[in-house]
């Protein structure tokens, strides 16, 4: 029996189920005397850190950046396909299984595990009655009842309509469920607002966000976001990662370890992240980068925390609107973070960037440079350095 499994976000990396579950099909398969061949592959982007600090890369493949839909259908040629997810809540897990299996266009069996460990946690079945195979089903009911008892969950029917999306004249609302006051509201990796009250409603028109009904615009990440189509688009509220793992930290405080990279100095790409900060470790694949320059607050707080776990230093751009969705982040020893005291960080990334497009330097010599060009455009800032 070949299984497919696609593991989404790291909460069910950070709180062991990932493995255990694995380990569960492991057993699985030698009680009933049957071959399981597993291929695992990660759905999501923040899971891929998640991945590296547990040391789970030689068993959940992270090789490509791909939304949970998109792993399902690079797994449809197993027999069965597990999607695992630990979502915020009950309601919040199954909109996000019904979102995702539908926008997959699979219609072999999957087992959705939801939640496990917590008292509402729940066990989904997928396309059940579209697949009929008779030797295969047999072996999917002897596998959900198995997992079933395992992980102590009940096998449950859905509670979310999935995508609550509805047009009103040249308008389109989407409501987003599971939001609480105050947590950040992002789009495509941006964020773009806060929550003030529920429920939480997106609005946009001819293709641009346009409100938040319930909540606070930042129209700073609007501006960033661009053209959206809030039917496709992927929207996340609250931490990124709420739980990660003490890999790399003081245990004892849990405050953040600057991790030592070896001493470079040598001549290469500078690559600018000026959004969408998860997607940095495709912006850098197979290239000579000497320097990577964050620009925004959020984005340079996650590219800083995943380009940490390869020793990599950044030169951050922020103007100081940081919106905490990274609990205890990490950073690279020798790293400079840019306060800029009278300009927004995003027009200050665009002069640099333009003035800095296809040079190859150094991290110093660009470090300088900044330097040198915020002076004499005299731009205020503090500069950190970590």
């Amino acid at each position: 029996m070949d299984i497919g499994m696609v593991i989404h976000g790291p909460e069910i990396i950070d709180t062991g189920y990932a493995k255990k579950i694995l380990n569960i099909l492991k057993d699985f398969s030698n009680e009933y005397n049957i071959h399981v061949n597993i291929r695992a592959k990660l759905g999501g982007t923040m899971g891929r850190v998640a991945v590296i600090d547990n040391n789970l890369q030689d068993v959940i493949d992270i090789s490509e950046k791909l939304v949970p839909s998109m792993s399902l259908k690079k797994l449809g040629d197993n027999d069965i396909l597990i999607l695992m997810n630990y979502g915020k809540s009950k309601e919040t897990g199954h909109t996000f299984g019904k979102i995702v299996v539908e926008r997959s266009g699979i219609y072999k069996p999957i087992i959705q595990i939801e939640r496990p460990g917590e008292k509402d946690g729940t066990i989904l079945i997928w396309n059940k009655d579209k697949y009929n195979m008779n030797n295969i089903n047999k072996n999917l009911n002897l596998l959900i009842e198995y997992l079933s008892k395992k992980l102590n969950l009940n096998i449950e029917e859905c509670i979310s309509n999935g995508l609550n999306i509805w047009n009103e004249g040249n308008r389109l609302f989407r409501k987003i469920h599971g939001v609480d006051i105050g947590e950040p509201v992002m789009i495509n990796g941006i964020v773009v607002g806060r929550a003030k009250g529920a429920p939480v409603i997106l609005v946009s028109e001819n293709n641009r966000l346009i409100d938040i009904i319930n909540g606070e615009v930042k129209w700073h990440g609007v501006e960033k976001l661009g053209e959206i189509n809030l039917k496709s688009a992927i929207v996340k509220t609250g931490i990124l990662r709420r739980h990660p793992s003490n890999t790399n930290r003081n245990k004892k405080n849990n405050t953040i370890k600057k991790i030592t990279m070896k001493k470079t100095n040598h001549k290469g790409e500078i690559i600018f992240v000026n959004h969408a900060g998860e997607d940095v470790l495709e912006k850098i694949k197979n290239k000579n980068v000497s320097t990577v320059i964050t620009v925004g607050d959020d984005t340079t707080i996650i590219c800083g925390d995943i380009l940490a776990r390869f020793g990599i230093k950044i030169i951050g751009i922020t103007d100081g609107d940081r919106d905490d969705i990274l609990k205890n982040p990490m950073i690279t020893e020798g790293s400079n973070i840019f306060l800029i005291k009278n300009c927004k960080d995003d027009d200050v990334g665009k002069m640099l960037e333009e003035k800095l497009k296809n040079k190859k330097l150094t991290y110093e010599n660009t470090l300088q440079y900044i330097k040198e060009f915020l002076n004499n455009n005299k731009i205020n800032y503090d500069v950190y350095k970590s």
